[in-house]
Order: C-alpha cells, then structure tokens, then sequence
C-alpha cells in the first residue's frame, strides 16, 4: 500500500518520500477506506515544514481531507458497507492509498467528481460559517472579503449570491474579474491603497457590516477602512505570513470587532445533527457543480513532492487548488 510519508519536518521536497506501507487490517469498529483524491491545502505544507500549532507526532502521512471507498469493514460496523462512498475524518492523513479509521468518524459522500468532492470537509463549511456564524445580513446587504479568488472566496461568492446577499471581492490580479462575477460577485476590486473609496464608489456607500480576512498584514486595517462603525471583521487566514495590523482607533473610534477564525471551533458549536446536515447539504452543492473548486493540476501520489513545490506558488503559477488522485 503505497503513502506519503514524513518521518521528520522540513521542506516538503527534503522530508517527504513516497513508501510502501502493510496493507491496512480494520480492527473492532473500524473501516478501511481506499481513497480516490485528496485535497491539498497550504496547512498541508505547514504541517510538513513543523510550523507551530500545525505540526502533527510523526511519522505519518500529510493530508487533512480526502474522499474514498469503503474497501474493508471490521468487526462490529454495522452502519457501513464496501463500496460506499465516504468522507474520512478531517486531519486523518489521506495522502495514501488506503486509510484505516474509526467507523463512527467517516460521513457519507455523494457520487460525483472525486477531484471536487475532496475538498468538501473543510472549504465549503468554512464559507458557510463566515457568512452565517457572525453577522445576519439581510437580502441586498454587501460583505467585502479580500483574497476572493481563494476557494473559500470562490465558495463564499456562490453562497452569498444564492442568499441574495452582495459581495465586494478583493483580489490581487485585474485578470480575475470575470470569473469571480461569474460566480455572482457583485464588485470586483483591486486591494491596495485607495480600496476603502473604491468600495465606498462600487457599493454606492453601502454600510457594510461583515468584512473579511484572509490575508492578515496590512490587508486588516484595509478591510476594516471599507467596513461601517459597529460591523464585524473575521480573520480566518494570514496569506501574507505577518500579523494582522489594525489601528487602535478603529477598535476606539469605530467600534469594529475583529474575530479570529477557526473552521473546527465553529463546527464544534453545532450538534453532531446539525454538521451532518450542513455536511449534506454542501456535498450536494458540490456534487451538483453548485459549488465548484478551480483546480490548477492533479497529480498522482508518486509525483506528490512536485504536488507540495505546486501548492507552494501563489499567483498565476497556481491558479487554483492542487488534488492528489489517490486510486
């Protein structure tokens, strides 16, 4: 059974190896899945590097998501058969073919595009919980997000289009337009400097009650500066690897809140019930091309190391999301 394996932290191209692996036997309760695709986030790459709050006990596989089959089923599971599709639990190391976990974990997958439905366990939510957690915003009112042409942005769009709500995107590259008013984003911006006047002109002045974040820098204080007195700014990313810079007078004057994000926190708030039908209903909005992810490449497990180099670039050298197929 072959993995990606680290069995130190580092550079994914100095650390990782491609392995062949025992093949998986499930205990009591438990399922072996065998995994068609698996997401590649740039947590992924943190996890390899060891960064601080990310890093994992090794050795292991990379990988927080992915989508299978059922290929085994031990003693005691009841509730599932082989060959059905499933969801393994977030963080289980899907970079491999098979993966052995507790039954109870797994949630069911639609059939549809594996390379789409494996990225449904942590972006989808995510942009539903930035939209509905913080602030309810009625049909007609904006929210302004920077980093829109993220997959969380590009989700976060669709979703905020189909409850009638506008959105201001901010993004680096004017090429990004029109796919992102494809996808029912109502402005579409350049960040720099200026972006608060700029809003203020797309939105007709809007009092825009929701702001948020993904790139954490400067990018902060400029969201904010779009933002009215009394809203809302959530931080859910750091894309620019620095501290989130906002000044005192916006927190004094202005009374805006900034929140920190965390996509686990936010489904912890909810009952098991309540995530499972979250869970169903963005699965079926993805497996319907409702919600569609822009994958740049996929690649296969043997070429995993060039996938890691791949997620490392940012810009029009990656323009979308790296998968592994797995199968």
């Amino acid at each position: 059974m072959k993995a990606l394996w680290h069995e130190r932290y580092g550079e994914p191209r100095d650390v990782l190896r491609l392995v062949d692996l025992p093949v998986e036997t499930p205990g009591p309760g438990e399922v072996v899945v065998r995994m068609e695709a698996a997401a590649m986030h740039i947590a992924d790459v943190r996890t390899v590097q060891g960064v601080p709050g990310l890093a994992k006990p090794l050795p292991r596989s990379p990988g927080y998501e992915g989508v299978g089959r059922i290929a085994r089923v031990g003693p005691g599971v009841a509730d599932w058969r082989e060959g059905e599709r499933v969801f393994p639990p977030i963080g289980s190391g899907t970079f491999r073919e098979e993966l052995r976990v507790a039954a109870g974990a797994l949630l069911p997958a639609p059939e549809g595009d594996p390379l789409q439905l494996a990225f449904l366990t942590i972006n989808p939510p995510t942009a539903w919980c930035l939209l509905h957690d913080f602030v309810t915003l009625a049909p007609g009112e904006w929210l302004v997000q920077n980093c829109a042409n993220s997959n969380v942005g590009r989700y976060l769009t669709v979703l905020a289009h189909r409850a009638g709500v506008r959105t201001a995107a901010v993004v680096r590259r004017e090429e990004l337009a029109p796919e992102l008013r494809a996808l029912g984003a109502d402005a579409v911006l350049l960040d720099g400097s200026g972006l608060a006047a700029r809003v203020r002109d797309a939105t007709g002045g809007a009092a825009i009650r929701l702001g948020i974040d993904a790139v954490a820098g400067d990018g902060t204080q400029r969201i904010a500066d779009c933002l009215a007195d009394g809203s809302r700014l959530v931080v859910y990313g750091a894309m620019s690897r620095e501290p989130c810079r906002l000044e005192f007078y916006s927190l004094l004057f202005r009374d805006v809140t900034v929140c920190g994000f965390s996509t686990t926190r936010q489904l912890q708030k909810r009952t098991g019930e309540e995530r499972r039908e979250l869970y169903d209903r963005l699965a079926a909005l993805v497996a319907d091309g409702t919600l569609p992810a822009k994958v740049a490449r996929a690649y296969s497990l043997a070429d995993g190391v060039a996938a890691f180099e791949h997620a490392l670039r940012v810009g029009p050298d990656r323009p979308g999301k790296i998968v592994l197929r797995c199968a």
